[in-house]
């Protein structure tokens, strides 16, 4: 199916008329008619927020353009099976069993490998099998792909350690000491920040993924710092819950 068709058999299923699903999504009914027609498609804002009201992934409103598969553990995704961030967005890069609520599931490569052959094994597909079919396949995964970039487990929780040193070596101001780093996706933490001349900006990449956290303020009241950092940069942030006023901090080159 086309976008169009996919847009006007979803607005009917929930009984609404052009004009009530524009007025859901903030555009004008002649916005929906023309989607419906197939003279344009919507924008990407426009798009998370269909998917958002439908409930829906993004491939799904396009017409399933792309063959999804898990960026962790290569299971092909649906709808059902797509990992949703703590807001309850899609994040069609991985299945719900690896990443969940914008936190990775599985903290090294060995644990995932672990994890499938014991589940995956039959009488048809021994052990030693699915284990060196695993360990060819994974990774060749997005998610992965940073152990090699950085030489294996051992360099990259050594990676983690220095990146830990680093962020609490800035002694900023009511930050309590970094002691963990998790896995989170850009577009889960990359937060818009106002600058002085009233520039907006955004520092990551939405489709890439970060070693980071969340810590409470040590003066107390509703902020919290968010940091998150790759091999390029280190960046602090304070923001209210759900990531709402977000303030600059700090954003440091390596």
């Amino acid at each position: 199916m086309q976008t169009k068709d996919i847009i006007r058999e979803l607005r009917a299923k929930k009984g609404l008329s052009q004009d009530e699903l524009a007025e859901k999504i903030y555009v004008t009914r002649q916005a929906v008619s023309r989607w419906e027609n197939g003279e344009t498609v919507p924008n990407t804002e426009t798009l998370k927020l269909l998917s958002s009201f439908f409930d829906v992934s993004i491939n799904t409103l396009l017409g399933s353009p792309r063959k999804l598969i898990c960026q962790c553990c290569g299971m092909p995704l649906e709808d059902a099976s797509i990992s949703r961030e703590s807001d309850g967005a899609f994040n069609e890069e991985y299945c719900k069993w690896c990443y969940s609520e914008g936190k990775f599931c599985y903290t090294s490569l060995e644990e995932l490998t672990d994890f499938l052959v014991k589940h995956m094994v039959s009488e048809g597909w021994p052990e030693e099998q699915a284990r060196a079919y695993f360990e060819e396949q994974l990774p060749q995964l997005n998610y992965w792909k940073r152990y090699a970039e950085l030489g294996g487990n051992e360099q990259f929780e050594e990676f983690k350690k220095q990146l830990i040193r680093e962020f609490n070596d800035l002694h900023v101001e009511g930050m309590p000491k970094v002691t963990a780093l998790h896995f989170l996706t850009g577009d889960y933490i990359n937060l818009e920040y106002t600058l002085p001349n009233g520039q907006k900006v955004k520092f990551l990449d939405n489709s890439a993924t970060y070693l980071g956290n969340q810590l409470k303020c040590e003066f107390g009241g509703d902020r919290c710092f968010g940091i998150a950092a790759n091999m390029e940069f280190l960046l602090v942030c304070t923001y209210e819950a759900n990531g709402e006023n977000p303030e600059l901090v700090m954003y440091k080159k390596r």
